[in-house]
C-alpha cells in the first residue's frame, strides 16, 4: 500500500532523529547551514588574520636610526628597555623566513623605541655558493649600506631577491647597482667595490662562535636571536610581542 505524504514525513524525521540529527522547524535554517556558515565565517576570520600577518611588513615604513660598529648594526633607539640580538647570513633561508615572518612587527616596535636591534653581520655559509663568498660580498655590501642611509631597505631587498645556496649570488656590481636603485648617498659603490667590510665580517663570525649565548656549545647557526641575553625559541610566534608587552 502506498504511504501517504504524511507519513513519508514521519518516517524522514524518525530517520533523521535516529541518526541524532534534529529536524528543522519549518521556515527555519537547517543545522547544517548553521553550522557551514559558522565554519566559513571562523574560516574567513582565519584567512583574513594570515593576510594581515604576511602583509603587514609591507605597511610599516622604517622611521627609525640606524648605526653601525664594525659589521654589528644598531637599528633603532640604544636605550630602548628591550635589547634584541640577531645573528643572521644573507645566503641563509630561514634567515629570509624570518625577515617575511618577523619584519614587520620588529620594524613597528623600532620606530616606536620599544626595542633595539643589533644586527650581527655574519658569514658561515660562504661554502654554500658557487663560486663561494656570496655571504661575505653581501655582508660587506649591507654595511656600506649603512653609511649610504639605506640599510632597512637594502637588508630587506637582500632576503627578498636572496639567491639560492649553490648559486652564484649577485656580483659586487650587482650589488652596488642594488644600492643605486635605492637611492644610496655617498660613494656606495666605492664601498662596495672596494670590499672592505669584509674583515669586520670575519671578525664579526668569530665572535658569534666564542659567544656562548649565540653559539652554545661551540655551534653557531642561523638565524639565532637573543632577547635580554636570552635565547628565543623561534618556534614561538610571539616571541617578540611577549617581550615588549
Amino acid at each position: 500500500m502506498a504511504q501517504s505524504e504524511r507519513e513519508r514525513r514521519q518516517a524522514a524525521q524518525a530517520r533523521l532523529q535516529a541518526a541524532g540529527i534534529t529536524p528543522p522547524k519549518k521556515g527555519g535554517p537547517s543545522r547544517g547551514l548553521v553550522l557551514g556558515g559558522v565554519v566559513l565565517a571562523v574560516a574567513l576570520l582565519a584567512g583574513l588574520y594570515t593576510a594581515w600577518q604576511n602583509q603587514r611588513g609591507e605597511d610599516v615604513e622604517p622611521t627609525y636610526a640606524v648605526a653601525r660598529d664594525g659589521a654589528v648594526v644598531t637599528a633603532g633607539d640604544p636605550a630602548a628597555p628591550v635589547k634584541v640580538d640577531v645573528y643572521e647570513d644573507y645566503l641563509c633561508p630561514a634567515c629570509a623566513q624570518f625577515e617575511r615572518l618577523y619584519g614587520g612587527e620588529i620594524t613597528g616596535a623600532l620606530n616606536e623605541g620599544r626595542a633595539v636591534v643589533r644586527y650581527h653581520t655574519i658569514a658561515i655559509l660562504d661554502d654554500r655558493s658557487n663560486p663561494p663568498g656570496y655571504s661575505t660580498r653581501a655582508g660587506n655590501a649591507a654595511l656600506c649600506a649603512v653609511d649610504a642611509g639605506i640599510y632597512p631597505a637594502y637588508h630587506s631587498r637582500l632576503y627578498t631577491d636572496q639567491p639560492r645556496e649553490g648559486a652564484a649570488g649577485r656580483t659586487v656590481e650587482e650589488l652596488a647597482a642594488l644600492g643605486s636603485e635605492l637611492g644610496a648617498t655617498g660613494d656606495f659603490t666605492g664601498c662596495v667595490t672596494a670590499q672592505g667590510q669584509t674583515q669586520a665580517v670575519t671578525d664579526a663570525t668569530n665572535a658569534a662562535a666564542a659567544d656562548p649565548v649565540a653559539a652554545p656549545g661551540g655551534r653557531l647557526a642561523t638565524p639565532t636571536v637573543v632577547v635580554n641575553g636570552a635565547t628565543v625559541d623561534l618556534n614561538d610566534s610571539g616571541w617578540l610581542s611577549n617581550a615588549i608587552g
